[in-house]
C-alpha cells in the first residue's frame, strides 16, 4: 500500500459526521418515498386514516385517471415550454449582463449592479398588481408569454454571472484580443466555454423556480388548457373532497423533472456557487 492510496481509504471510512448526517438524509428523503408509495395505493387506502405505510398492492389508477381523465399532459408541457424558454433567456441574458458588469467600464457600473441587486429585496407580492395591469393593457395575460416574460433576467442571475466573471483570468481574454478576437468574439469563444459551471448553477436554479412558480400563474392564468402542473394540480383538492391518488400521482410526475435537473447539474452546481462565494 503507498502512502498515496491512504488518504483516499481513510476519505472513504465512515466518520462521527456520518453518524449525523445520514439519519438526516433519511429525514429528507422520507417525504419524497412516502409521496411515491401513496401514489400507488388504492383510494380506499389514502382514505384510511391513519394512512398504511405499505400498500397492500400496486395499484396505478391514480396514474391512469391523471393522464386519461385530466390535462394533465397538457399542464406538463405548459410547464415545460415555459421553464425552458426562461431557462435559455437567463442563461443568455444574465450572462452577458453579468460580462458586462464584470469586465466592461462605464459610468454607474457599481451603482447600476447595485440598484439591480437590491431588487431581490422587493418582494414579488408588492409589484404583482401593476405587473398584472401592465400585462392586461397588452393582452398578455391569460398566455404563457405573462409567465414567461417577467423572469427572461433576474437579479440573482445577474449577481452569480457577475461573481464569476469577476474571477475569471484576464489574461485569456488579453491573448484572443491580441489574436485579433472582437469583444463578441472572446466571450463567445474564450469566456462561455469556461463558464459553464456558471452557466449549469443558473439554468439548474432558474428551472428549479420556474417549474414550482404558482402564485403568479393563479392570477395571470384563467383559462384550465393553459395552466401549468403547480396550478393544475391544485384543482384535485377542492373544499371538502381531495382525489389523492391522481394528486399523489402528479406530484410524483411533477417532481421527476427537477430531480432530473437537479441530478444533471449539481457538480458544477457546487462548483459555480463556491465560486460565487469567493467572489
Amino acid at each position: 500500500m503507498t502512502t498515496s492510496t491512504l488518504p483516499a481509504r481513510r476519505r472513504r471510512r465512515p466518520s462521527a459526521r456520518h453518524l449525523v448526517l445520514a439519519p438526516l438524509s433519511l429525514l429528507m428523503v422520507a417525504p419524497f418515498l412516502l409521496m411515491l408509495v401513496s401514489s400507488v395505493m388504492t383510494r380506499a387506502e389514502l382514505n384510511r386514516f391513519p394512512p398504511p405505510l405499505v400498500p397492500g398492492r400496486i395499484d396505478l389508477t391514480g396514474y391512469r385517471e391523471l393522464l386519461s381523465s385530466s390535462q394533465f399532459p397538457r399542464w406538463f408541457l405548459n410547464s415545460l415550454i415555459v421553464s425552458g424558454v426562461i431557462v435559455v433567456s437567463q442563461v443568455v441574458l444574465c450572462g452577458m449582463a453579468g460580462y458586462a458588469f464584470a469586465r466592461m467600464r462605464f459610468a454607474g457600473r457599481r451603482v447600476a449592479l447595485a440598484l439591480v441587486i437590491s431588487t431581490t429585496l422587493i418582494p414579488f407580492q408588492l409589484t404583482v398588481i401593476p405587473t398584472f395591469l401592465i400585462f392586461h393593457e397588452i393582452h398578455l395575460i391569460n398566455t404563457l408569454g405573462a409567465l414567461i416574460v417577467p423572469q427572461l433576467a433576474s437579479a440573482l442571475g445577474v449577481y452569480l454571472m457577475t461573481s464569476f466573471f469577476q474571477n475569471f483570468p484576464r489574461e485569456l481574454e488579453e491573448a484572443a484580443r491580441i489574436d485579433g478576437c472582437s469583444r463578441f468574439g472572446v466571450y463567445f469563444r474564450v469566456v462561455l466555454p469556461v463558464a459553464r459551471p456558471a452557466l449549469a448553477a443558473l439554468a439548474v436554479i432558474t428551472f428549479i423556480y420556474a417549474w414550482n412558480d404558482l402564485f403568479w400563474p393563479l392570477i395571470a392564468i384563467t383559462s384550465k388548457e393553459r395552466y401549468t402542473v403547480q396550478v393544475g394540480l391544485t384543482t384535485f383538492q377542492g373544499a371538502h373532497q381531495a382525489d389523492w391518488p391522481q394528486i399523489m400521482a402528479g406530484t410524483v410526475l411533477t417532481t421527476v423533472p427537477v430531480l432530473i435537473v437537479f441530478i444533471i447539474g449539481q457538480r458544477r452546481f457546487v462548483q459555480a456557487l463556491a465560486g460565487a462565494v469567493k467572489g
